[in-house]
């Protein structure tokens, strides 16, 4: 037998029990491993030259072998750790959602470790993972945002944790079950923004219009600070005295309206604008509008469709309704199909016979979709308040913007040029017809929308 054939026998005999039982352990080598394992290889090289360098070899071998394997003992076994979580289920979208992970070590001995949550990718976790050093019988507290590319409800099923042998050569693997759920809402933060504003009469940093009641009602709503355009009739001379400070009273309409959403999950809003689909900016301002609404004692429902009716919520008042609407379009999500308006204006007068204002939310890009929201939104005036909000694409808005376009810019200017003239038509067709209309682009519509309303809600309209 040559010295090569009892070189690779005696590699062969060492390294397979070493890789049985480096699976077994769920453990793989490090680079430092790999690196001292050339060693062995070089010094074979010699036997070429002197067959004494045979022995050397072995030893080299038997040597690598040993304190591979002494190392690999070292890995801590998975009860030796252990992962706790806490945050709130509920997250917005695009916004950070703090998460706190807690790693308790029960060993007597540090180690270095690497820690990764097992969240989805539409998840983004920032920092995505932690490498530290944790001290023996330790607790230590991780911290990560979250910031959630797109809405409905993911799992997260468990927290991985890499940890190195004593001398570094090798790294395992574990994986330890912590379930948690988290469902990414439309964005939640700016109903709070809202609210903030209103108690402080500073609505106007959102957009929104001071609008004057034509008439007077009298249902007692709230005390705050007077404004220059406020009736001096409404100070409240009392509270002035007690606060030092000009008060006026706020009065509400006596009266509960109705406001129902038709919003539109089909093709027409898959487009994006500012990151987020149409329809993410459709259910933003539509949850805005309805928590002004629901606080001015109003009632508000929901129909979402695209080929079919997907959620039909009745119109009800109380800030319950808030978590129902959260709840029925969380999870809903743009398809690629054509759009059943007529499905969802039959389901409309089959549940809501009282005067409403209906607002649908969608995009005309097409004359068949043009003629189907055109016919159907007139047929509703007279029973009901129609508004429609048609999104602009603001890519046709830019393409003819420049003054003088370059020979590369004209053609592209041209078409668009002739769409939006075709489309300034169809929502004067709709105009002339009694239906009210919004025109924004899709990242831009929130404080519009409000303020159509509370224009609605002066003039007496419903």
């Amino acid at each position: 037998m040559t010295a090569l054939a009892i070189i690779l026998l005696c590699a062969v005999g060492l390294v397979a029990p070493l890789a049985a039982l480096a699976a077994w352990l769920a453990a793989y080598p490090r680079s430092w491993l790999v690196g001292l394992a050339l060693l062995p290889a070089g010094l074979s090289l010699g036997v070429v030259f002197s067959p004494g360098w045979l022995w050397i070899v072995v030893a080299a071998d038997a040597l690598l072998a040993a304190v591979a394997v002494a190392d690999l003992l070292t890995l801590p076994r998975r009860r030796r750790f252990s992962f706790e979580r806490q945050a709130g289920r509920v997250v917005s979208l695009k916004k950070p959602h703090r998460v706190a992970l807690t790693v308790l070590n029960h060993a007597a001995r540090p180690f270095a470790v690497t820690v990764r949550d097992g969240v989805p990718h539409e998840l983004h976790a920032q920092p995505a993972e932690f490498q530290l050093r944790l001290g023996s019988r330790s607790r230590t507290a991780l911290h990560y945002a979250l910031r959630a590319r797109r809405r409905g409800a993911f799992a997260v099923e468990h927290v991985y944790l890499r940890v190195r042998s004593r001398l570094g050569l090798w790294d395992r693997l574990l994986r330890y079950p912590l379930p948690a759920a988290f469902h990414v809402y439309p964005d939640l933060q700016q109903l709070g923004q809202y609210a903030l504003l209103a108690r402080t009469n500073r609505l106007s940093l959102l957009g929104v219009r001071r609008t004057r009641r034509v008439g007077q009602d009298h249902e007692f709503e709230r005390l705050r600070d007077y404004a220059p355009d406020d009736n001096y009739k409404h100070i409240d001379w009392r509270a002035t005295a007690r606060r030092l400070k000009l008060t006026v009273r706020d009065y509400q309409a006596s009266q509960s309206q109705r406001i129902i959403f038709l919003l539109d999950c089909g093709r027409m809003m898959t487009n994006e604008a500012a990151g987020l689909s149409l329809l993410d900016h459709g259910m933003n301002a539509m949850l805005m509008l309805s928590y002004v609404a629901l606080r001015q004692n109003d009632a508000v429902g929901l129909i979402a469709f695209s080929d079919e009716v997907h959620t039909s919520l009745p119109p009800r008042p109380g800030m319950g309704q808030m978590n129902r609407l959260l709840h029925a379009c969380f999870d809903r999500f743009p398809r690629l199909v054509e759009s059943r308006y007529d499905l969802a204006f039959r389901h409309l007068a089959a549940h809501c016979r009282k005067r409403s204002l209906v607002v649908l939310v969608t995009n005309v890009i097409d004359e068949v979709n043009a003629n189907q929201v055109e016919r159907y939104l007139a047929n509703l005036v007279g029973r009901h308040l129609p508004l429609a909000v048609l999104l602009r694409d603001r890519r046709l808005f830019a393409a003819v913007e420049p003054e003088h376009p370059a020979d590369e810019q004209l053609w592209p200017a041209a078409a668009a040029a002739e769409v939006l003239i075709w489309r300034q038509q169809a929502l004067s067709d709709l105009q002339r017809k009694g239906v009210l209309m919004l025109d924004c682009f899709p990242e831009a519509m929130t404080a519009p929308l409000i303020n159509r309303y509370l224009q609605v809600k002066a003039r007496h309209l419903l």
